[in-house]
């Protein structure tokens, strides 16, 4: 018997414009024949949920993604998974799209219970190595950055706020196998072929199954936001680069529906990758323009221009995504600088980018 003659009901309708969060009831919400989408909550308010797609699989279930390691995550996946005749044991295999704690950390902690195996995208080993290390280096490597990037009051902030690296209980463990890039899933019911798309981190995967026309696209494609680019322990040279050369390859790729971590199900892919496309180039140019007035640090830089749809200044944010607006500033401004748009200069630590000529 298949897990989805158990299921309650059919498929939700699909959110109205004005329902942004409909998305995050719990539930294991069909998305396509033997495909459930599992979202689980987050411990913060900006990123309410993240969507784990639970796949019927010849030898039991296979996951996409994990959620973050808490009890309420645990007992939230648990009920969803009963909606279908499941438990937690009946999970195989984790795929996980890329080492983010919301991701991965749950994903370790079945494991531990359960016997499951998990898969991760063979780059983030090298974000995870600093991160099992736990020795406070890659919180110091992020704040190097931010130094550098001119905001040193970000860092005061931090340090009042009493920030710390991630604890020894944080979730994370090595994989029990890395994920190449173009390797094929068989499950028996369908296959899956990983397809490496750096950016968002280094070595995040996204799962296409191409006879279903579905695109398991963790974070790579969001339909409601902009993922964050440079926010892990060992970022690549050029974040924003991979990220939209990440873009175009799945934009060449036939279209499928989009299946993200964050956000309802949607159609097409392709639509949403040409509004992520457009906007970071936009972003681009305000940056741009703001260099072309007098040469700035990357803090100085996201000071000056606005955030989110709301066009929020940059201290109306909080102090989390802050950190986040001003990585982001200076990945835009480093692929300004390879372009040839900009150049930048170290003086004291600090870089400060002007316009090119």
């Amino acid at each position: 018997m298949r897990f989805s003659d158990l299921r309650d009901g059919d498929a939700p309708a699909r959110p109205a414009r004005d329902d942004r969060y409909r998305w995050t009831e719990e539930g294991a919400h069909p998305v396509a024949p033997g495909v459930h989408r599992i979202p689980l909550p987050l411990p913060f308010d900006g990123l309410r949920a993240v969507n784990t797609y639970v796949i019927e699989a010849s030898d039991g279930l296979v996951m996409i993604d994990s959620g973050w390691v808490r009890d309420e995550t645990r007992r939230q996946l648990e009920r969803s998974l009963a909606r279908i005749g499941a438990g937690l044991g009946d999970v195989r295999r984790f795929l996980i799209t890329h080492v983010h704690r919301d991701h991965y950390t749950q994903a370790i902690a079945l494991r531990e219970a359960f016997g499951s195996k998990v898969a991760l995208g063979a780059e983030e080993k090298q974000s995870l190595d600093v991160l099992l290390r736990r020795d406070g280096r890659g919180m110091a490597a992020q704040a190097g950055r931010l130094i550098a990037a001119g905001a040193q009051p970000l860092i005061d902030r931090m340090a009042q706020a009493g920030m710390t690296p991630p604890a020894a209980d944080a979730g994370y463990a090595e994989p029990d196998e890395w994920i190449a890039d173009g390797q094929v899933f068989d499950l028996g019911t369908r296959t899956l072929e990983a397809i490496a798309t750096p950016g968002h981190t280094r070595g995040h995967v996204v799962f296409a199954d191409r006879s279903a026309g579905l695109l398991f696209a963790g974070d790579h494609v969001l339909p409601h936001i902009t993922p964050s680019i440079s926010f892990e322990a060992a970022p690549s040279e050029l974040p924003l680069r991979d990220f939209l050369r990440s873009l175009r390859l799945v934009r060449q790729m036939p279209d499928m529906a989009l299946l993200p971590a964050h956000g309802p199900v949607a159609p097409s892919v392709h639509a949403r990758v040409d509004e992520l496309l457009d906007h970071h180039e936009a972003r681009l140019a305000a940056m741009r323009a703001v260099i072309a007035q007098a040469p700035a640090t990357a803090y100085e830089v996201a000071l000056a221009i606005r955030w989110t749809s709301r066009e929020r200044e940059l201290t109306d944010l909080d102090l989390v995504n802050q950190t986040l607006a001003v990585g982001e500033t200076e990945c835009h401004l480093d692929l300004l600088v390879a372009r040839g748009l900009a150049s930048v200069t170290v003086a004291d630590g600090i870089r400060r980018y002007r316009l090119a000529g």
